[in-house]
């Protein structure tokens, strides 16, 4: 191989939406007891789920593997628990995480609590996969559900903001014993090969031929600095990074942590971050009250109060349903201006 093809082949790009596929394509081949479930994702030529992720997947792996499902999520969700305890693993996809909610009491009530309940001598090895955030379609398929879930014992909870890290998470989510929800912001998917959302981000990333796992529990410090520490995740990830450089021309260096999963938290990371820059800003697309933002709030108030230079802020949505009006959702998903705002106040 020559050197130019060595190049090429390191600097391999995929989208989001590729990177997830790929996760499935890989963990399918390797055990043939991944099943996927869900509305729409195997029609043969047809749609791969509401966001293309398992489009083509029915041509190899066949429809005893690629179920399509009737428009039901408690359906989903208990034959997915079901399947999994009888030794399954299966992948379900719900086209908008605004359906959970319909599938909660299979979450909660039973994927959440089979293992304690049975003294661990059963397992629910079980993903769901849920598409959040507000993009243009209003408060039925636009809400960010990550707080809910986090809520309950037993779930385990992911949330990638870019393609390297969903497609290493969404492997680490299939292998786990456990139930995890994996939440995908629909404007991180991309427009490469996928349908695109309205204002999605054009987001292509290397990701690695060879197979990587990343661990659950790691959070992720994408920008280094000492003035202030941003804690964010999914969109909000990238635009705190936007905020970052603005800063960064005033000569002001902000820290920017990903935590990546939210149960397991690296809520470590964060204390260290925290204890160097003695100040905290945590931006979630979640409506204020009661969001995970309060979470790591109170855990930093908790293990770091004596490092803390000024209060602890969190930029999040109003406590509204999300509008549907693009110039009020606008106004309503955490900007890069209400984040510098946030983070010039406590400096």
């Amino acid at each position: 191989m020559s050197m130019h093809e060595a190049i090429g082949e390191t600097q391999r790009t995929l989208t989001m939406v590729e990177a997830l596929r790929e996760a499935l394509v890989e963990e399918m081949r390797r055990d043939s007891r991944v099943i996927l479930l869900g509305e729409d994702i195997g029609v043969p030529g047809g749609f791969g789920g509401a966001f293309t992720v398992t489009l083509g997947l029915e041509k190899e792996f066949g429809h005893e593997r690629v179920l399509d499902t009737p428009i039901s999520e408690a359906a989903i969700a208990g034959v997915a628990a079901g399947a999994a305890l009888g030794g399954l693993i299966p992948v379900a996809d719900v086209q908008y995480g605004d359906f959970i909610f319909i599938a909660m009491d299979q979450l909660a009530n039973q994927a959440a609590k089979m293992r304690y309940m049975s003294g661990g001598r059963v397992t629910v090895p079980m993903v769901f996969r849920a598409p959040v955030g507000a993009t243009t379609r209003g408060a039925q398929h636009g809400q960010s559900l990550e707080a809910f879930l986090m809520h309950v014992p037993g779930l385990k909870i992911v949330c990638p903001s870019n393609p390297y890290d969903g497609k290493g998470l969404l492997k680490t989510a299939i292998r786990d014993p456990n139930p995890v929800i994996i939440f995908e912001h629909k404007l991180l998917y991309g427009s490469k090969g996928s349908r695109k959302e309205a204002s999605g981000m054009q987001l292509v990333m290397h990701v690695p031929e060879e197979e990587y796992l990343i661990p659950f529990g790691q959070a992720n410090v994408v920008r280094e600095g000492d003035r202030a520490t941003i804690v964010a995740n999914l969109l909000m990830v990238h635009r705190s990074v936007q905020a970052a450089k603005v800063l960064e021309q005033e000569g002001i260096q902000v820290e920017v942590i990903d935590p990546r999963t939210l149960v397991p938290l690296d809520d470590q990371t964060i204390f260290k971050s925290v204890q160097k820059t003695g100040r905290l800003v945590i931006v979630e697309e979640d409506n204020l009250t009661g969001g995970w933002g309060a979470e790591v709030a109170a855990r930093v108030a908790d293990a770091c109060l004596g490092y803390l230079e000024a209060p602890i802020r969190r930029v999040a949505a109003p406590d509204t349903p999300v509008p549907f009006a693009p110039v009020m959702e606008n106004r309503y998903v955490p900007s890069v201006e209400r984040i510098l705002q946030a983070v010039r106040s406590v400096l």
